[in-house]
């Protein structure tokens, strides 16, 4: 049974990389992409191409989710012209790899306010219309940086650590509701993310092999739109090195410390 046929799907982060793939593959099982991002241009190929590929009524609004008066007009916008959402994917972000006493405070800054802020922004847009409907599906890309501990990212990594601390809350506090809430924990991803969180291109060098590709990340949340839960973890086996960090901290940090210090 394809479970996302007519479904509205808001992406955010859709102009590229994961989001725009993800937009194509749920073309495909005929839901309508909805797609957010700044670039108003890349938004519009995406679309066409959509739209003439699949022959699905995909629709685009230009959208800097850091902006939150602009996410309130926007989604107003999308419940006025389309209805209610019934899959919100908070996929935008993006990182800066520093070491701390180098990071700057700005970039810092800028990364609460799209990574968290941003995200939280679109969630509340969306979330009266779905306790109203009794249903729905918020999914938060979080990352196993939100995890896992890594040197150089201390800035990133405090994002994505309060990405999962506010997805498992609204979990806890939709409980007795029929809305989903989900986060998507993926390690390094072969996108173009890495063109500003890795500009001297070393991280990308020495973790090559175990980037993931966009197309297997995209599939996994398509399937998790079709079968919701709690999380998922990409790839399994690097889940697992955030368990046992969780569980014995201390003894990690000296044994696996030298290996985490790709950046």
């Amino acid at each position: 049974m394809n479970r996302l046929a007519n479904k509205k799907i808001v992406i955010t982060g859709a102009s590229s990389g994961i989001g725009e793939k993800v937009a194509f593959k749920v073309a495909e099982l005929g839901a309508r992409p909805i797609l957010l991002a700044r670039s108003k241009d890349k938004l519009k190929a995406i679309s066409d191409k959509i739209n003439k590929d699949a022959n699905i009524n995909s629709t685009y609004y230009p959208l800097d989710v850091g902006d939150f008066a602009e996410v309130n007009v926007v989604f107003k916008r999308i419940t006025e012209e389309i209805g209610q959402v019934d899959i919100l994917l908070n996929n935008a972000g993006f990182g800066i790899f520093d070491s701390f006493h180098e990071a700057s405070l700005g970039d810092i800054e800028r990364m609460f306010h799209v990574n968290v802020l941003g995200m939280m922004a679109c969630t509340k847009a969306v979330l009266p219309s779905m306790i109203n409907e009794n249903g729905g599906h918020i999914i938060n890309v979080a990352s196993q940086a939100g995890k896992l501990a890594t040197p150089k990212s201390s800035g990133y990594a405090a994002t994505k650590h309060a990405v999962l601390g506010f997805t498992n809350t609204l979990r806890l506090e939709l409980s007795d509701t029929n809305i989903f809430v989900s986060s998507v924990n993926p390690g390094p991803i072969e996108t173009s993310f890495f063109d500003i969180a890795d500009k001297s291109g070393n991280y990308v060098k020495n973790v090559k092999r175990y980037l993931l590709k966009p197309d297997h990340v995209a599939e996994q949340i398509v399937r998790l739109m079709q079968n919701p839960k709690r999380e998922l973890n990409l790839p399994r086996w690097m889940n697992t090195g955030s368990v046992l960090y969780n569980l014995l901290p201390s003894i990690s940090d000296k044994v696996v410390g030298r290996f985490l210090n790709k950046k």
